[in-house]
């Protein structure tokens, strides 16, 4: 079993890298492995994206690796192994981005990435810090994560899913704002698993244990 965490050079992996590391050992989950290499994406079994900053910088670093995202694709759509997306990484299988300017996105589940607008004014953005997750669908990956439970956010956008069945789990920061979305294979997370202590390495096992 491999794990492949995709090295883009759009934010620091370490903490992920040693999270997913750590949690893969405990499982006897295989290895996991951090690589920009398309064909090592193409023959891993599972796909990890992470992301820092903003959108359309995250796409362009992507795209600009020859292949990467063809082989992502291949392997996640064509194959169907699992994918998990993290902050900027989930946001980009939005069908599009609207920050600074319009960019696309993969298209995987429809919606768009906003600004989040907090009706409470005194609520500053960046939304920072933890915050309590509320479940709002089953999936195997949350399984033992419950409503209450606190994930670690850094983020000024957010991903508005233009179908409610793909909206997971939410969290309040003067209104709703999306934390977890899937469809079929794909999972995504707008806060750091690797970074949301027992809630985030909850999430990581039942992620490379799963079978979609």
């Amino acid at each position: 079993m491999l794990t492949a965490i995709v090295d883009y050079e759009s934010g620091n992996l370490h903490s992920a890298q040693k999270a997913f590391e750590r949690v893969a050992r405990e499982q006897g989950a295989g290895e996991v492995i951090v690589t920009a290499d398309p064909d090592t994406v193409r023959r891993c079994d599972r796909v990890v994206l992470p992301g820092d900053g903003a959108f359309p910088a995250c796409r362009r670093a992507l795209f600009d690796h020859s292949g990467l995202f063809e082989a992502i694709e291949e392997t996640v759509i064509g194959q169907g192994r699992p994918f998990m997306g993290i902050c900027i990484g989930m946001q980009m299988m939005a069908s599009r981005g609207l920050e600074y300017e319009q960019t696309p996105g993969f298209d995987w589940i429809g919606g768009e990435v906003v600004r989040i607008a907090p009706a409470d004014t005194s609520l500053k953005v960046p939304h920072m810090g933890w915050n309590d997750l509320v479940i709002d669908g089953p999936h195997p990956v949350l399984e033992g994560i419950s409503t209450g439970d606190h994930a670690y956010f850094v983020h000024s956008y957010h991903f508005r899913v233009a179908d409610s069945a793909h909206l997971l789990a939410h969290c309040d920061y003067g209104g709703p704002v999306t934390a977890i979305v899937g469809r079929d294979n794909m999972l995504g997370t707008q806060f750091h698993p690797e970074k949301s202590q027992a809630t985030g390495l909850r999430l990581i096992a039942n992620f490379l244990t799963w079978r979609p």
